[in-house]
């Protein structure tokens, strides 16, 4: 069995080839290109045959295209409602449960540099110092040994 320790890491595997994203871009701009070009031509046919035909049944197109345009309208309106409330949503959770755990984690931070404030003055200084003076002494030693 092998373990995650043993896998070996490879930082660049996830990294596309440069080829596999051209080609991504190019297909994505052709088939906009051919999208944009479809539309152009359903527009240009329909006013060709909108203009062909009699005023009364061009009204009756123009009447169905107004109630599309409605129920998009419709759907729209539902749709940023929708939005609104999931927006709503999300400041209340920002306010009422993110910020009170930022609240606390910054009198964490602070209660932990008070901490190590207290630790470096009380004990860590005064290691040092004993240290300073133990290497002091110890060089002394050395020097009267030297002399005798």
């Amino acid at each position: 069995m092998m373990n995650i320790s043993d896998t070996p890491i490879d930082p660049v595997a996830n990294i596309p080839e440069p080829s596999k994203v051209n080609m991504k871009q190019r297909l994505l701009i052709i088939g906009v290109v051919v999208l944009v070009l479809v539309l152009i031509a359903g527009i240009v046919l329909s006013v060709i045959s909108l203009s062909s035909m009699s005023d009364d049944q061009t009204g009756k197109i123009r009447d169905i295209f107004i109630i599309f345009m409605a129920i998009e309208f419709l759907v729209i309106g539902a749709a940023l409602v929708v939005m609104i409330i999931q927006l709503a949503a999300l400041i209340n959770l920002l306010q009422n449960e993110v910020k009170p755990i930022l609240n606390s984690t910054n009198e964490t931070v602070s209660t932990l540099k008070g901490t190590a404030k207290f630790l470096s003055d009380n004990m860590v200084e005064p290691v040092i110092k004993m240290n300073e003076y133990l290497a002091g002494f110890k060089k002394l030693i050395d020097m009267i040994n030297i002399f005798k």
